[in-house]
């Protein structure tokens, strides 16, 4: 039977002849959530492994570090491998002798057969690293998507790894720094979109890359890239008979597992179509989230559904007081700091799942995958005015920034730039001129295109939306959305899986002729097609809400103006913003002058999250 697990890894280099075994057991403590039902350390002169596990099938012949035939190769991961059996069964021929069943065995085994050629065969989701005794090297991969994340410190000598930036913090090697290079990164983005990270010297390995790390120098390559090759001779009949197919077959391999799985169910079209799939053979139990404030809440649309396919459908709902409450548990689980709203009721919606099942299948991954934001149909909107000579739309827009708001300026000003100036992923929350009023250290505000230039370079010779959707894939999947996802569910030992973020659905995406995912009426146009062929035509068409939040309002009550004015005024604040800034953005925004409330909220959420880091008073 194969073995599927959720769990989490830590480990280091090891310089040092002392303590190890303490050390390593302290580093994976700090990330028992993702792994409360076993534990198990591998140390020997060169390396010690820390694996935190989440038992989802066969839990006494699945428990890692695994070993090879010969033991001079030791194995920690954290995923699946949808695939393992074809890979398995090739390598059995080639007299490979494996112990157990489990998906895991397979990356051991694989390792030593392909080398690095593993990695392209492997469809699945996951993490890993191989202590190579052999070769004295350390190797580790992840995934293509970056659903399941990876951590590395690297400092000199030491090289210190694991799942989350919070189980390398109690090596004693680890120098904790705040990294206030990037800080104008995420106040513009909310993430730091590479492979840099608000700690010094703590670097994600990114998505479709792997590592070697041999006598103190480390090296990482990439294995995978996203390339579109749009094939425009099929008919859209043929992409929606190719997406059903191939959804299909991606819901079926999700949904393996030994244990009860559920599903999350916002009532839009994404994990609608994924539970609609999964009834057709289990009645799993569905969960929602929505908030007391009906009119943000969509908690009668999932009800709706999951009434019309068979399925029971449990609701969570989120106060004022529930929503701040919880921010700092959730932004201490995230390791850095993430400010989208979403990450709350997600963080809830988990809770209430958690007490029922241990899987959970939700709909991440198709907005990016198959042309689903709102913003995508900009190029369109845009295609005859940039017909225009730029030097009269540069006029146009110069003139339009003397004027105040009025219908249309909006659209002058910006349709003088260029897609890398203009993309709304940059400058998504705070512009550069934004941050330069509010932060001290002024030198520090970078330019955010400087940061997103390389992947409109990579994809100059693609259409402007794809263009858009190449930036997503590598920088808001990768580091927000996938982010909450994997952090908000791990926070309660909870599997969360994505059917649509799949190697052979992204073959797919990445052929499909723009006009296929977006026009200036529709986004997602063969998905939603597809799925209108399962689902009630109401669901398959509903526009993309995002997860509309109350917080705009409360922010504007005593309780929580007064709270967040607290932070605003505090010594973390003092030290990195114009404290007066701030608070007059925040009196802005009680008054009704200007909608703050992404700007107060990104602020809020790093104050919480450096206090509990880097401020040891607090």
């Amino acid at each position: 039977m194969v073995e599927i697990i959720m769990c989490g890894f830590v480990g280091y280099a090891i310089n040092e002849q002392t303590n190890n075994e303490t050390i390593i057991k302290k580093m994976a403590d700090q990330i028992v959530h993702r792994g409360p039902d076993d534990e198990e350390y591998f140390v020997d002169n060169s390396i010690a492994l820390g694996f935190r596990r989440l038992s989802i099938i066969d839990l006494d012949h699945g428990r890692q570090p695994l070993f090879n035939e010969d033991e001079t190769k030791v194995l920690v991961f954290n995923g699946e491998i949808y695939n393992y059996q074809e890979i398995r069964e090739d390598l059995l021929a080639k007299g490979h002798i494996f112990r157990t069943q489990t998906d895991s065995e397979v990356l051991i085994h694989g390792y030593e057969e392909y080398g690095t050629a593993l990695l392209e065969k492997l469809r699945g989701m996951y993490a890993f690293v191989i202590w190579d005794k052999s070769e004295q090297k350390i190797f580790g991969a992840r995934d293509i998507f970056g659903i399941k994340p990876f951590f590395y410190y690297k400092n000199g000598k030491d090289f210190i790894f694991g799942s989350e930036i919070k189980g390398l913090i109690p090596n004693p090697h680890f120098n904790k720094q705040f990294n206030e290079d990037h800080l104008s990164d995420y106040l513009s983005f909310e993430y730091v979109p590479s492979n840099e990270t608000l700690f010094e010297n703590v670097y994600k390995l990114e998505p479709g890359h792997y590592f070697e790390f041999k006598d103190g120098n480390l090296e990482t390559h990439a294995y995978h890239s996203y390339k579109y090759a749009i094939d425009s001779s099929k008919s859209m009949d043929e992409y929606v008979q190719l997406i059903t197919e191939t959804f299909q077959d991606s819901v079926k391999m999700h949904e393996i597992s030994d244990v009860e799985i559920g599903g999350f169910l916002s009532g839009g079209i994404d994990s609608s179509y994924v539970l609609h799939e999964v009834s057709k053979n289990s009645k799993i139990k569905t969960f929602s989230v929505g908030y007391e404030e009906a009119k943000y809440s969509e908690l009668e649309d999932s009800t709706r559904f999951a009434e019309q396919i068979g399925l029971e459908n449990t609701r969570e709902v989120v106060s004022a007081d529930d929503f701040f409450s919880a921010t700092p548990k959730i932004q201490y689980h995230m390791d850095e700091p993430l400010s989208n709203p979403s990450a709350v009721p997600l963080y809830f919606l988990a809770r209430k799942a958690s007490e029922d099942v241990k899987v959970v299948l939700s709909g991440e991954g198709a907005d990016e995958l198959f042309g689903g934001y709102n913003q995508y149909k900009e190029p369109l909107i845009y295609e005859k005015y940039q017909k225009l000579p730029l030097f009269l739309r540069k006029f146009l827009a110069f003139i339009a920034e003397k004027l105040p708001e009025v219908k249309g300026r909006r659209f002058l000003i910006r349709g003088a730039k260029p897609l890398k100036d203009r993309f709304f992923r940059i400058d998504y929350i705070f512009t550069h001129q934004d941050r330069d009023k509010i932060l001290k250290n002024k030198p520090l505000n970078k330019n955010s295109v400087s940061v997103t230039e390389k992947w409109f370079e990579e994809s100059s010779h693609l259409d402007q939306l794809t263009q858009m959707q190449y930036l997503d894939l590598h920088t808001w999947l990768a580091n927000d959305i996938l982010v909450k996802a994997d952090r908000m569910s791990m926070a309660h030992s909870l599997e969360l899986r994505v059917p649509y973020l799949d190697k052979k659905m992204l073959d797919v995406a990445l052929k499909l002729p723009s006009e296929y995912r977006v026009t200036k009426e529709n986004t997602k146009v063969a998905l939603r097609r597809a799925a209108n062929k399962e689902i009630p035509e109401r669901t398959a068409n509903k526009k993309k809400l995002g997860f509309p939040s109350p917080l705009a309002s409360w922010m504007k009550q005593d309780k929580y103006y007064d709270m967040i004015k607290a932070k605003f005024t505090s010594e973390a604040a003092g030290k990195y913003f114009e404290v007066s800034e701030l608070v007059n953005m925040l009196e802005e925004h009680r008054t009704g002058r200007e909608a703050n409330m992404r700007k107060i909220w990104s602020i809020y959420c790093f104050i919480v999250w450096y206090e509990q880091y880097f401020d040891e008073a607090a």
